[in-house]
């Protein structure tokens, strides 16, 4: 309702208030980041866009165009789904820019927070490991270990007065070993390997994780966060390829199959065994485990808590129960694209939609999907903290946190009294 006063001496009063609730809010001090720099490695999961880089736009990779990358960003960054990554919210909520992509910078400068090596399609072992087992995932592909040459390289760059110049740098980062390990066995299930000769894989990408991470903190390394695999029986391709009429093959509370999930599980069993061993030989770094497994299933298992109606449906894809088909993908022949992907647990049939990366990320976020919590490990992350206590309020895939919100609407109520008490003072004055 406008105010009794005259015209031009209510706009005054509601003028000036606008304003200040929009310098309030606007003009906020940011939080301070809680790490200076995240380096990153790892897949498409992680792949913040260096795939493009690496092979080049001719390379046919639908997710380098349209429709990837529609949700967020509103063009295709190289990132493997319709918006933002596990990477991109740990980021944002650590104060830090979106991760770089190592391949698309060229200076120091590029990397003043950090840099991300993901590729998608890595794998953690080199090809020579699959060649000598039979199998042969070609010599172009990249893997862990090249992602630690990128490393070193950087080093290089970054260091222009030795090693010892970056020890603090170094020490003071946040290292995430990203979900790597997937496409060891991804590529393998595709080509039909027998799923107990994959399994005899699983103990060697382990070691190759848990070298990668003693090779960090030898270079002095003090905080690392390692995921563990996702759920792979609850992935929309995999439930249309290895679709079986047994309903033992499936779990009655997901859909998600069963023998799938359990290999899953294996892998992070394996992967949480060596975490140990680590944390033991190296009692000052601190050693996280993330669990994208757990973090996943409250996804499959609740998908309403999250705004998700179709958890096991892919948004873009083909037809079919699953929303994928054999002779048509995301980007591919003739696809479909759903009306909203946030409704979708999958984007493209192999990848999580944005509203799915945001459900794990948030798990680890808030510390009940970490091992030790995330929130825990350090004294100078106040928002993470914040993070674990506050209620989350899903609209538009924005998370309010109630105490950010009371303290600018106090601000605002201050200003507002103020303004008002100036005019109602003046009016009371040219009365008299």
């Amino acid at each position: 309702m406008a105010s009794s006063a005259p015209g031009r001496g209510g706009r005054q009063l509601i003028l000036p208030a606008a304003a200040v609730a929009l310098m309030v809010i606007v003009g906020a001090e940011p939080a301070a980041a809680c790490y200076p720099r995240v380096f990153s490695f790892g897949d498409s999961l992680t792949d913040t866009g260096n795939f493009r880089f690496y092979y080049g736009n001719n390379s046919g990779e639908p997710a380098l165009r349209p429709p990837y990358g529609e949700t967020f960003f509103r063009r295709a960054t190289g990132r493997f789904s319709n918006g933002r990554l596990v990477l991109d919210f740990i980021a944002d909520t650590m104060g830090l820019p979106f991760v770089r992509p190592y391949l698309s910078g060229r200076r120091a400068e590029d990397f003043a927070c950090g840099a991300n090596f993901a590729v998608g399609g890595a794998t953690a072992l080199g090809p020579d490991f699959f060649r000598s087992r039979g199998f042969d995932i070609g010599d172009g592909r990249v893997h862990l270990g090249l992602q630690m040459k990128w490393f070193h390289d950087l080093l290089e760059l970054l260091c222009r007065s030795g090693r010892s110049g970056c020890s603090d740098m170094i020490s003071q980062s946040l290292f995430i070993v990203g979900e790597i390990g997937g496409n060891d066995y991804n590529l393998p299930l595709l080509s039909r390997v027998p799923i107990e000769k994959i399994r005899s894989f699983t103990p060697s990408v382990v070691a190759k994780i848990s070298s990668t991470i003693t090779e960090l903190i030898g270079l002095g390394a003090k905080n690392l966060v390692v995921p563990g695999n996702l759920p792979i029986g609850c992935v929309p391709k995999y439930l249309l390829i290895f679709k079986s009429d047994d309903k033992e093959d499936y779990e009655p509370e997901t859909g998600c199959l069963r023998w799938m999930n359990e290999f899953s599980e294996y892998h992070n069993k394996l992967l949480l065994e060596e975490l140990e061993k680590l944390r033991k030989l190296n009692p000052g770094v601190t050693i996280i485990y993330a669990d994208y497994y757990g973090a996943a299933m409250e996804i499959f298992h609740s998908p309403e808590r999250f705004g998700i109606e179709e958890p096991l449906v892919a948004c873009c894809g083909g037809e079919g129960p699953y929303g994928v088909s054999l002779s048509t993908a995301c980007g591919y022949g003739d696809y479909k694209v759903c009306d909203n992907p946030d409704k979708y647990g999958s984007w493209d049939g192999f990848h999580p939609s944005e509203a799915a990366y945001k459900g794990i990320a948030m798990g680890l976020l808030r510390g009940t999907y970490t091992q030790p919590s995330i929130a825990s490990t350090t004294s100078s992350c106040p928002q993470l903290t914040e993070l674990g206590s506050s209620v989350e309020y899903k609209s538009r895939g924005t998370v309010l946190h109630f105490s950010a919100v009371a303290h600018v609407i106090g601000w605002v109520l201050f200003y507002l009294l103020f303004f008002s008490y100036r005019f109602y003072s003046s009016l009371f004055t040219v009365s008299l």
